[in-house]
């Protein structure tokens, strides 16, 4: 009896210890974003990156983060932010979104391209390059403005074109809405912002059509009662537009675009946007540059006339008063891409190419005047670029940048950096 007690008593110890070291089902710690899932070969964009190979050190997949704390819809006038790209470095991406923290910037613009999420076919998901991006920013405590566009090929068969850098939306909206709906439920409160596609205006992002204002303020309605039904704090931003002077098959001006955009709303955009979204490159003009004089300066305007008024930084004001006039002022506007190009190479760009120095005053002074002029009608204000880290100086959107591709700062980080905001 002794010898049974003994060994009864040790089985309980062994059992109690057992319990102290495993952890109890259903009690760990809740995390809002879904576990990743399982690695899959990335799915080409609509601007690739080039593919980084296998290494065999592991990138530690980053600790789960609080829900960040709900904003309200309408912005402090501006925010500040930079475009990013996040997918598929997540050493570079954690580098560069430190940077833009240190640098006072609140925002990062990413796109998240429907192809490389849901690309092999519809109902199968990859989301573990989306949700490494987002729950670096929550971590480091910056919003998201999400690009969501570029449709997968069983989606829009025979749309996407790398070559032409062509996309487009989905044959069948549903399929889109599908998407819509699986993306903003797993990232709901954790995106702050949704911009619905990319310069319609131009045929490449429509699928080789002709631009038309009316099929994409068709996808931008449903879009957004899509999204708010999902997460009703969520900003609905719409497309940004590039500024350009041609009229055909090919591209539309944005100023055009725009217009049409309110004919097809019947001047309420009500249940279409929250804010509305434009492009506003500075071209060789400093940002204090009007566009009246843009467009009576050849050496402003690229020799287009008064139509030329769109090469500037200001263009954004033709944008804005299209807004007044249709009864639209209480909404803000949010410029999703500016900035200024060092480029000396491409010879469609280098026409309006600047110095280091100049790039870097024109940014800060970009800010500024938008500040002192824009308020309170201007939002959130996207400069172009943390550089992508596979960047080369052939790459046109290199020059555009304020860091370079191994995270050195050029002279507009530093400027912006020392901005007071």
């Amino acid at each position: 009896m002794r010898t049974s007690s003994f060994l009864i008593l040790i089985g309980c110890l062994m059992l109690v210890a057992l319990a102290c070291e495993l952890p109890m089902a259903g009690l760990g710690t809740p995390t809002e974003t879904p576990a990743p899932t399982k690695v899959a070969k990335p799915l080409a964009s609509a601007t690739p990156a080039k593919k980084v190979p296998p290494t065999e050190t592991p990138v530690p997949t980053p600790t789960p983060v609080p829900l960040p704390a709900a904003k309200p819809i309408k912005m402090n006038s501006p925010e500040y932010g930079a475009q990013a790209f996040l997918w598929w470095r997540p050493e570079t991406a954690d580098r560069d979104l430190g940077m833009m923290k240190d640098a006072g910037l609140t925002w990062v613009k990413q796109q998240f391209a429907w192809r490389d999420i849901e690309g092999a076919k519809k109902g199968t998901f990859i989301w573990e390059n989306a949700d490494r991006a987002v729950q670096l920013a929550n971590a480091k405590g910056i919003d998201i403005l999400a690009r969501v566009d570029n449709a997968p090929d069983w989606a829009a068969p025979g749309c996407f074109d790398e070559k032409k850098k062509q996309m487009g939306p989905a044959k069948n909206t549903q399929d889109w809405l599908d998407f819509l709906t699986a993306f903003v439920t797993r990232y709901k409160g954790r995106i702050r912002a949704y911009e619905i596609w990319n310069e319609p205006n131009l045929s490449r992002e429509w699928c080789g059509r002709p631009p038309n204002p009316t099929e994409y303020i068709a996808l931008l309605k449903v879009s957004y009662e899509k999204i708010k039904a999902i997460d009703p704090n969520a900003i609905v931003v719409s497309a940004g537009l590039t500024p350009t002077t041609r009229n055909d098959e090919v591209a539309m001006p944005d100023a055009t675009f725009v217009t049409k955009m309110y004919d097809a709303m019947k001047n309420n955009s009500t249940g279409y946007f929250d804010a509305l979204g434009v492009h506003a490159p500075g071209f060789k003009a400093p940002p204090e540059m009007s566009p009246d004089d843009v467009g009576k300066s050849k050496e402003y305007n690229n020799n287009d006339g008064p139509a030329g008024r769109i090469y500037c930084f200001r263009h954004v004001e033709d944008i804005r008063k299209i807004m007044e006039q249709r009864n639209d002022k209480n909404k803000q506007i949010m410029i999703l891409e500016f900035g200024w190009t060092r480029d000396p190479i491409h010879k469609d760009y280098s026409w309006f190419a600047v110095d280091e120095q100049t790039q870097a005053k024109y940014i800060v002074a970009a800010y500024q005047y938008a500040k002192k002029n824009w308020t309170p009608w201007i939002g959130g204000m996207f400069v172009i670029y943390m550089a992508n880290p596979d960047w080369t100086e052939q790459s046109e959107e290199y020059w555009w940048s304020i860091t370079k591709p191994d995270g050195i700062p050029v002279g507009a980080y530093v400027r912006l950096k020392a901005m007071p905001k």
